[in-house]
């Protein structure tokens, strides 16, 4: 039986590096859709790292996309998001000037949070997660349309929460399109990771920034608690712009800084008190911590609890999303605790609703006018005295 360490050590090596491939020419189209929202960078620096300069993004979703390029290629399923991806999907394929060479669509079993290791896991909604072969089934009904538009589909199986596997599942799924070898798929990995972290911090930064702003100004805040897709405006409708263009700052729960200063100001008596293990711990309020996205707004939802200056908090969520659903009412009492404002858009598409939600925008506006003063006198009262943010 031969030794595997032996084979390494006697195994012929090439005298001379072998000369870079060049996939300069070859473009990559990828759907704006579910989690590629809050992994997108991963994918730019993974296929920028393999030398592929050209890729494009499905533009955000639209009436108007779905009724061009995606009508009559619908699947059957209750999630309003997945829908949405005939559009992007028929986008790719029909609406670009220049065709693309490969469809790339993921199917992202787990995703890199910043709460993994204080959670039971990182997975991404089952549903979510095999949208791509949901999806596709609609272009192959009648006739393979990637094949008829010399278009090579790929949705790679990937648990990017866990980095230790994903050189494996990326060179299994692309080495013979992309003619990759395992060496140059692990440095590929490493830059994709690198880049997603990159613009994480710079995220983070920037919510810090705002955050200091409203301390030091004494004004208030709104927190979005969303999926990462209700960023996109055809899915969360703007909500969250409309409501910054009466004056009041916007930060997502997926970004909000993370710093050890600002955590520990707003955890850390409860950390010594030994009622939670860490900031990030969150099974004092949802033991069931196996989703990303779930575990991240029931998170969210405590910071939002305790920051003073995030005095409303908005709560975006798709029609009958069966991952939000037992939510509602955990969010809702942990940020009421402390009297912060709280309002929930459930089931955004179920009906057309520009009426009803300027409307609601509206009322939030009155509230967070008439009572964010009171708010931050209160919820100030229960933390430190020195603040990290003035």
């Amino acid at each position: 039986m031969p030794i595997p360490i032996l084979e390494r050590w006697f195994v012929k090596r090439p005298s001379v590096d072998r000369p870079p491939k060049d996939r300069s020419h070859i473009r990559v189209g990828i759907p704006r859709v579910l989690n590629m929202w809050s992994t997108h960078q991963f994918w730019i620096g993974f296929l920028k790292a393999l030398g592929i300069q050209y890729i494009v993004f499905s533009s955000e979703t639209s009436e108007e996309q779905y009724r061009e390029f995606g009508k009559g290629r619908g699947t059957v399923d209750c999630c309003y998001p997945v829908k949405c991806m005939s559009g992007h999907y028929g986008e790719l394929i029909f609406g670009q000037k220049k065709k693309i060479d490969i469809l790339l669509s993921p199917m992202i079993y787990s995703l890199p949070s910043f709460l993994r290791g204080h959670v039971v896991d990182t997975v991404a909604c089952p549903r979510v997660m095999a949208a791509p072969e949901n999806i596709k089934s609609g272009f192959l009904k009648e006739g393979d349309v990637f094949a008829q538009q010399g278009i090579t589909y790929v949705s790679p199986f990937v648990s990017l929460g866990q980095p230790y596997l994903v050189p494996k599942q990326l060179y299994q799924s692309l080495k013979d399109v992309l003619d990759l070898d395992e060496e140059e798929t692990r440095e590929a990995v490493k830059a994709g990771y690198e880049a997603l972290e990159r613009f994480n911090q710079k995220m983070r930064a920037q919510s810090r920034q705002i955050l200091t702003w409203c301390a030091r100004e004494d004004r208030p805040c709104i927190m979005v608690l969303a999926r990462p897709y209700h960023m996109d405006s055809g899915i969360g409708h703007e909500i969250e712009v409309n409501l910054q263009t009466h004056g009041y700052p916007i930060l997502w729960v997926q970004y909000f800084p993370i710093d050890d200063d600002l955590m520990d100001w707003l955890f850390g008596q409860e950390i010594r008190a030994g009622r939670i293990r860490s900031p990030f711990d969150i099974s004092d309020v949802w033991a069931s911590s196996y989703s990303s996205n779930t575990n991240e707004i029931l998170w969210g939802a405590k910071v939002a609890a305790r920051c003073p200056w995030i005095t409303c908090v908005v709560r975006l969520s798709s029609y009958e999303c069966g991952m939000d659903q037992p939510t509602y009412t955990p969010t809702q009492k942990i940020v009421e605790a402390t009297g912060t404002l709280y309002f929930k858009f459930g089931d955004l598409d179920a009906t057309k609703p520009a009426g009803s939600i300027k409307i609601r925008e509206e009322t939030i506006v009155h509230y967070v006018e008439k009572y964010s003063r009171q708010i931050i006198h209160r919820k100030r009262a229960l933390l430190p005295d020195e603040c990290p943010l003035l």
